[in-house]
């Protein structure tokens, strides 16, 4: 009998890594799914396991559940604001570069996805911190050695389950996203569908020969929006 694929999530209780458990759990070509967080998501079911870290910036206690994955899934972010200039940089940076040291050692044959921003630079230049970070990021991501890396970035993700607003910008967006999509469908996209993407490239690749980098209207394109 074929083996089911196994997923490492990280972010799962986050707006995004909170439908990828969803997903994860429901697809029939999964057989297991690993969460990595700092708190429990609640959730029970047979095929998940959850594994509490409080250190991102140091993955190496947590390599034995880190062995034998299939697909990655990182969805660890800041907001822009809600955060000093630092903890941005170590967030975004530095946790997305350990934790891919730390799954390659374990499963170096895994397809690292990745929740990176629309305007990431990976030139490393922009004076725009969120972009320059993302881009750090990706870089780092790109050199770790993975078969395959997908580098989403997405427009402005829209919540379709309620929550607070990190800032006064976001709950503005929220309220005019319903009807700013319909002029420009391109400027964002569901949280539910951006997180059924990364699940789905990961276990399955990019059918339409995309490279690593999948921006916002190649997202929509993946899930039929």
């Amino acid at each position: 009998m074929k083996r089911g694929k196994s997923i490492v999530i990280v972010g799962a209780t986050g707006m995004v890594g909170g439908h990828a458990l969803e997903i994860g759990l429901a697809h029939p070509e999964v057989s297991s799914v690993t969460v990595i967080g700092r708190r429990s998501t609640g959730v029970e079911d047979a095929k998940l396991r959850e594994v509490i870290h409080s250190d991102f910036a140091d993955c190496a206690p947590i390599a034995e559940a880190l062995s034998g994955h299939d697909v990655a899934v990182f969805c660890i972010g800041a907001y822009t604001g809600a955060v000093s200039d630092a903890e941005l940089r170590k967030v975004t940076v530095e946790y997305a570069a350990e934790f891919a040291r730390a799954l390659h050692m374990e499963s170096p044959q895994a397809a690292f996805c990745f929740l990176s921003g629309q305007g990431a630079d990976q030139s490393e230049k922009s004076r725009i911190a969120f972009a320059r970070y993302k881009g750090m990021a990706e870089n780092a991501l790109l050199r770790a050695g993975f078969p395959r890396v997908h580098l989403f970035r997405p427009g402005y993700i829209y919540p379709t389950v309620k929550r607070k607003e990190p800032t006064w910008s976001y709950r503005l967006f929220r309220f005019l996203y319903p009807v700013v999509r319909h002029v420009y469908p391109n400027i964002g996209i569901s949280s539910e569908d951006l997180a059924r993407a990364m699940v789905l490239v990961g276990l399955d690749g990019t059918l339409g020969g995309e490279g690593p980098v999948l921006e916002n209207r190649a997202i929509r394109r993946l899930v039929g929006d």
